[in-house]
Protein backbone atom coordinates (compact mmCIF):
# COMPACT_ATOMS: atom_id res chain seq x y z
CA UNK A 1 0.00 0.00 0.00
CA UNK A 2 1.46 3.47 -0.63
CA UNK A 3 1.61 5.86 1.86
CA UNK A 4 1.14 9.68 1.30
CA UNK A 5 4.22 11.89 2.15
CA UNK A 6 4.38 14.79 4.68
CA UNK A 7 3.24 18.16 3.48
CA UNK A 8 6.27 20.07 1.73
CA UNK A 9 7.43 23.98 2.07
CA UNK A 10 7.69 25.92 -1.07
CA UNK A 11 11.00 26.67 -1.64
CA UNK A 12 10.07 30.01 -2.54
CA UNK A 13 6.53 32.82 -2.11
CA UNK A 14 4.58 32.58 -4.56
CA UNK A 15 4.11 35.76 -6.63
CA UNK A 16 0.23 36.72 -6.77
CA UNK A 17 -0.71 37.77 -10.80
CA UNK A 18 -4.16 38.04 -9.64
CA UNK A 19 -4.18 41.58 -7.88
CA UNK A 20 -7.43 43.76 -7.44
CA UNK A 21 -7.49 45.01 -11.39
CA UNK A 22 -8.02 41.42 -12.46
CA UNK A 23 -9.67 40.15 -9.99
CA UNK A 24 -12.33 43.28 -10.66
CA UNK A 25 -12.45 41.74 -14.57
CA UNK A 26 -12.12 38.18 -13.55
CA UNK A 27 -15.64 37.19 -14.32
CA UNK A 28 -15.96 39.24 -17.11
CA UNK A 29 -13.51 37.91 -19.25
CA UNK A 30 -14.23 34.56 -18.56
CA UNK A 31 -18.04 34.72 -18.94
CA UNK A 32 -18.32 31.48 -20.82
CA UNK A 33 -17.19 29.68 -18.36
CA UNK A 34 -20.19 30.45 -16.78
CA UNK A 35 -22.34 28.83 -19.21
CA UNK A 36 -24.77 26.55 -18.03
CA UNK A 37 -23.83 24.23 -20.58
CA UNK A 38 -20.52 24.78 -19.49
CA UNK A 39 -20.98 24.74 -15.31
CA UNK A 40 -23.95 22.44 -14.62
CA UNK A 41 -21.82 19.33 -16.00
CA UNK A 42 -18.91 20.36 -13.60
CA UNK A 43 -21.37 20.86 -10.80
CA UNK A 44 -23.03 17.61 -11.62
CA UNK A 45 -19.74 16.00 -11.37
CA UNK A 46 -18.24 17.28 -8.33
CA UNK A 47 -21.54 16.70 -6.19
CA UNK A 48 -22.25 13.14 -7.14
CA UNK A 49 -18.22 12.32 -5.81
CA UNK A 50 -18.66 14.64 -2.99
CA UNK A 51 -21.79 12.93 -2.02
CA UNK A 52 -22.43 14.39 1.94
CA UNK A 53 -18.96 14.79 2.38
CA UNK A 54 -16.91 18.13 2.57
CA UNK A 55 -15.21 19.98 -0.49
CA UNK A 56 -11.83 21.34 -0.63
CA UNK A 57 -11.43 23.83 -3.82
CA UNK A 58 -7.90 24.69 -4.66
CA UNK A 59 -7.96 27.91 -6.70
CA UNK A 60 -11.81 28.99 -5.29
CA UNK A 61 -11.12 32.40 -7.09
CA UNK A 62 -14.43 34.24 -7.42
CA UNK A 63 -16.98 31.06 -6.48
CA UNK A 64 -17.46 30.15 -10.15
CA UNK A 65 -17.83 26.75 -8.61
CA UNK A 66 -17.58 26.57 -5.10
CA UNK A 67 -20.87 28.62 -5.04
CA UNK A 68 -23.18 26.36 -7.29
CA UNK A 69 -21.67 23.22 -5.46
CA UNK A 70 -22.52 24.67 -1.88
CA UNK A 71 -26.17 25.60 -3.10
CA UNK A 72 -26.65 21.90 -3.62
CA UNK A 73 -25.55 21.27 -0.44
CA UNK A 74 -22.36 20.21 -0.22
CA UNK A 75 -20.24 21.61 2.30
CA UNK A 76 -17.36 23.76 0.87
CA UNK A 77 -14.33 25.26 1.89
CA UNK A 78 -12.04 27.37 -0.59
CA UNK A 79 -8.29 28.30 -0.25
CA UNK A 80 -6.93 31.01 -2.66
CA UNK A 81 -3.31 33.23 -2.49
CA UNK A 82 -5.58 36.36 -4.14
CA UNK A 83 -7.43 38.32 -1.16
CA UNK A 84 -8.59 40.04 -4.19
CA UNK A 85 -10.09 37.31 -5.37
CA UNK A 86 -11.57 35.98 -2.17
CA UNK A 87 -13.20 39.40 -1.36
CA UNK A 88 -14.78 39.28 -5.11
CA UNK A 89 -16.30 35.91 -4.23
CA UNK A 90 -17.25 37.29 -0.28
CA UNK A 91 -19.72 40.19 -1.93
CA UNK A 92 -21.80 37.56 -3.83
CA UNK A 93 -25.28 35.38 -2.50
CA UNK A 94 -24.15 32.49 -0.69
CA UNK A 95 -20.67 33.03 -0.16
CA UNK A 96 -21.31 33.06 3.61
CA UNK A 97 -21.83 29.54 3.30
CA UNK A 98 -18.15 28.73 1.87
CA UNK A 99 -15.45 28.76 4.29
CA UNK A 100 -12.56 30.43 2.95
CA UNK A 101 -8.79 30.72 3.75
CA UNK A 102 -6.19 32.72 1.72
CA UNK A 103 -2.87 31.22 1.44
CA UNK A 104 -0.84 29.16 -1.09
CA UNK A 105 -3.02 26.52 -2.39
CA UNK A 106 -0.06 24.25 -2.60
CA UNK A 107 0.90 23.78 1.31
CA UNK A 108 -1.80 25.83 3.22
CA UNK A 109 -3.84 23.41 5.90
CA UNK A 110 -7.24 24.09 6.73
CA UNK A 111 -9.48 22.26 9.29
CA UNK A 112 -11.40 18.82 8.81
CA UNK A 113 -10.60 15.75 6.68
CA UNK A 114 -13.24 15.84 2.94
CA UNK A 115 -14.02 13.67 0.82
CA UNK A 116 -13.44 15.82 -2.29
CA UNK A 117 -10.86 17.69 -3.11
CA UNK A 118 -10.64 19.75 -7.05
CA UNK A 119 -8.49 22.05 -8.92
CA UNK A 120 -10.74 23.42 -11.95
CA UNK A 121 -9.74 25.33 -15.17
CA UNK A 122 -6.05 24.41 -15.65
CA UNK A 123 -5.06 25.63 -12.20
CA UNK A 124 -2.90 23.29 -11.30
CA UNK A 125 -0.28 25.22 -14.00
CA UNK A 126 -0.33 28.15 -11.77
CA UNK A 127 2.16 25.66 -9.86
CA UNK A 128 5.09 26.52 -12.04
CA UNK A 129 7.95 23.90 -11.17
CA UNK A 130 7.45 20.12 -10.76
CA UNK A 131 8.45 20.44 -7.31
CA UNK A 132 5.30 22.88 -6.40
CA UNK A 133 2.63 20.88 -7.87
CA UNK A 134 3.37 17.66 -6.20
CA UNK A 135 3.63 19.51 -2.98
CA UNK A 136 -0.20 20.16 -4.20
CA UNK A 137 -0.98 16.46 -4.53
CA UNK A 138 0.71 16.08 -1.07
CA UNK A 139 -1.23 18.83 0.64
CA UNK A 140 -4.40 17.59 -1.04
CA UNK A 141 -3.39 13.99 0.39
CA UNK A 142 -3.34 15.16 3.61
CA UNK A 143 -6.62 16.61 3.72
CA UNK A 144 -8.76 13.58 1.77
CA UNK A 145 -10.02 11.12 4.17
CA UNK A 146 -9.39 7.39 2.60
CA UNK A 147 -11.23 6.49 0.01
CA UNK A 148 -11.64 10.30 -0.87
CA UNK A 149 -11.23 11.63 -4.53
CA UNK A 150 -8.84 14.13 -6.30
CA UNK A 151 -10.34 16.09 -9.21
CA UNK A 152 -8.24 17.96 -11.70
CA UNK A 153 -9.78 19.75 -15.17
CA UNK A 154 -6.52 21.35 -16.98
CA UNK A 155 -5.78 21.44 -20.76
CA UNK A 156 -3.93 18.76 -22.62
CA UNK A 157 -0.61 20.61 -23.90
CA UNK A 158 -0.94 21.43 -27.22
CA UNK A 159 2.12 20.57 -28.66
CA UNK A 160 1.37 18.59 -31.50
CA UNK A 161 -0.59 21.53 -32.93
CA UNK A 162 2.49 23.72 -33.16
CA UNK A 163 4.45 24.31 -36.05
CA UNK A 164 8.36 22.83 -35.58
CA UNK A 165 10.07 26.38 -34.68
CA UNK A 166 7.22 28.02 -33.09
CA UNK A 167 6.40 29.14 -29.65
CA UNK A 168 3.38 31.18 -29.83
CA UNK A 169 -0.11 30.81 -29.99
CA UNK A 170 -2.85 33.30 -30.32
CA UNK A 171 -6.27 32.30 -28.49
CA UNK A 172 -8.26 35.94 -28.11
CA UNK A 173 -8.10 38.77 -30.34
CA UNK A 174 -10.56 41.96 -30.52
CA UNK A 175 -10.18 45.35 -30.82
CA UNK A 176 -9.43 46.11 -27.22
CA UNK A 177 -7.73 42.87 -26.12
CA UNK A 178 -4.55 40.53 -28.12
CA UNK A 179 -3.58 37.42 -25.91
CA UNK A 180 -1.03 34.97 -27.01
CA UNK A 181 0.71 31.54 -25.04
CA UNK A 182 4.21 31.27 -25.25
CA UNK A 183 5.36 28.04 -24.88
CA UNK A 184 9.14 27.05 -23.65
CA UNK A 185 9.58 22.85 -24.51
CA UNK A 186 12.68 22.73 -22.54
CA UNK A 187 11.19 23.98 -18.91
CA UNK A 188 7.19 23.08 -19.73
CA UNK A 189 6.80 26.80 -18.90
CA UNK A 190 4.38 28.86 -20.95
CA UNK A 191 3.83 32.60 -20.67
CA UNK A 192 0.09 33.74 -20.98
CA UNK A 193 0.71 37.49 -22.64
CA UNK A 194 -2.72 40.03 -22.53
CA UNK A 195 -2.62 43.03 -24.20
CA UNK A 196 -5.84 45.39 -23.66
CA UNK A 197 -6.11 48.46 -25.75
CA UNK A 198 -7.57 51.52 -24.48
CA UNK A 199 -7.58 55.34 -25.54
CA UNK A 200 -4.56 55.09 -27.41
CA UNK A 201 -2.33 52.97 -25.47
CA UNK A 202 -2.22 49.51 -23.69
CA UNK A 203 -1.54 47.58 -21.07
CA UNK A 204 0.41 44.64 -20.68
CA UNK A 205 -0.13 41.26 -17.98
CA UNK A 206 2.12 38.49 -18.72
CA UNK A 207 1.38 35.67 -16.43
CA UNK A 208 3.71 31.79 -16.26
CA UNK A 209 1.92 28.66 -16.21
CA UNK A 210 3.41 25.26 -15.98
CA UNK A 211 2.30 22.90 -18.44
CA UNK A 212 1.65 19.23 -17.13
CA UNK A 213 0.85 15.59 -19.44
CA UNK A 214 -1.88 13.30 -18.00
CA UNK A 215 1.24 10.61 -17.04
CA UNK A 216 3.49 13.57 -14.81
CA UNK A 217 -0.02 13.93 -12.79
CA UNK A 218 -0.87 10.31 -12.77
CA UNK A 219 2.47 9.43 -11.27
CA UNK A 220 2.56 12.54 -8.76
CA UNK A 221 -0.54 10.98 -7.38
CA UNK A 222 0.96 7.62 -7.13
CA UNK A 223 4.07 9.18 -5.00
CA UNK A 224 1.71 11.01 -2.74
CA UNK A 225 -1.01 7.45 -1.84
CA UNK A 226 -3.59 8.33 -4.71
CA UNK A 227 -4.36 6.13 -7.38
CA UNK A 228 -6.20 7.11 -11.44
CA UNK A 229 -9.68 5.94 -10.77
CA UNK A 230 -10.76 7.68 -13.63
CA UNK A 231 -10.51 10.21 -16.65
CA UNK A 232 -12.22 11.99 -19.13
CA UNK A 233 -12.49 14.19 -21.86
CA UNK A 234 -14.72 16.61 -20.22
CA UNK A 235 -17.15 16.81 -17.68
CA UNK A 236 -20.23 14.90 -19.54
CA UNK A 237 -17.53 12.17 -19.32
CA UNK A 238 -17.00 11.99 -22.97
CA UNK A 239 -13.82 9.20 -23.62
CA UNK A 240 -10.88 10.61 -23.19
CA UNK A 241 -8.60 10.02 -26.60
CA UNK A 242 -5.29 11.01 -28.20
CA UNK A 243 -7.27 14.10 -29.69
CA UNK A 244 -8.30 15.23 -26.63
CA UNK A 245 -8.10 19.18 -26.22
CA UNK A 246 -8.68 18.30 -22.14
CA UNK A 247 -9.16 16.64 -19.15
CA UNK A 248 -10.73 15.55 -16.01
CA UNK A 249 -8.79 13.37 -14.22
CA UNK A 250 -9.94 11.41 -10.77
CA UNK A 251 -7.76 9.87 -8.23
CA UNK A 252 -8.34 8.07 -5.28
CA UNK A 253 -6.76 8.22 -1.70
CA UNK A 254 -5.66 4.64 -0.74
CA UNK A 255 -5.84 3.75 2.51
Amino acid sequence: MAVAAPPCQRPRVPTNYFDEPVAARYDADSSDMFAPEVLDPAVDFLQALAGSGSALELGVGTGRVALPLSRRGVRVHGIDLSAAMVDQLRAKPGAKAISLTVGDFATTSVPGAFRLAYLVFNTITNLTTEDEQVCCFRNVAAHLEPGGCFVIEVFVPILQRLPPGESFRIFHRSATRLSFDEYDVATQLMYSHHYRFHDGSYDLVSIPFRYVWPSELDLMARLTGMRLRERWSDWSRTPFTSNSASHVSVWEKLG
